[in-house]
């Protein structure tokens, strides 16, 4: 079973956004998460620098990487933002 964890800066990125879009990325991520297959999800970053994956939520992006069944939520933003 997978499971997820945010790292500080995501914690930090999450709260500055406006409270219905943090519902709807919690949301998102339960249900990536509990699918049991949450790689069919995602999409592979060519910038390793920043994360391994990420998933789209809307105009938002969440990086990740992966250990094991563990998520490792290291960004999140909106994506106009989240690369730079």
């Amino acid at each position: 079973m997978f499971s997820y964890v945010f790292k500080n800066q995501a914690l930090k990125d999450l709260r500055k956004l406006p409270k219905d879009i943090q519902r709807r990325i919690i949301n998102k991520i339960d249900y990536f998460v509990g699918s049991g297959v949450p790689l069919s999800f995602t999409e592979n970053l060519v910038n390793f620098e920043i994360g391994q994956y990420r998933f789209r939520v809307g105009d938002y992006r969440i990086i990740f990487d992966l250990e094991g069944e563990k998520l490792i939520i290291l960004t999140l933003g909106h994506r106009r933002e989240i690369y730079k």
